[in-house]
């Protein structure tokens, strides 16, 4: 679920428990079905956000020194990624 249908839900469920007069849908109790309908919004706001939080990453360095074997000199390699935890 994507923040923008929470948020649909959400003033979904707010227009049916507070702006409707009660009664006005035969054998539904619209208050509650807009409470339900508001909790679902808002726990579908959090999971988007907790879903969508930038993972913790790990940047691995390593150095390697070895001598060219053609001419004798000293080279280094630097090596740099990141990995995801």
């Amino acid at each position: 679920m994507y923040i923008g249908s929470s948020i649909f839900l959400i003033a979904l469920g707010a227009i049916l428990a507070f702006a409707i007069t009660p009664g006005l849908i035969p054998f539904i109790d619209q208050t509650v079905v807009g409470y339900i309908l508001m909790g679902a919004g808002v726990l579908g706001v959090i999971l988007s956000l907790v879903f969508a939080a930038p993972r913790r990453q790990r940047t691995v360095s390593e150095s390697r020194r070895f001598a060219d074997p053609a001419n004798g000199d000293t080279v280094t390699r630097h090596e740099m990624r990141e990995d995801g935890i």
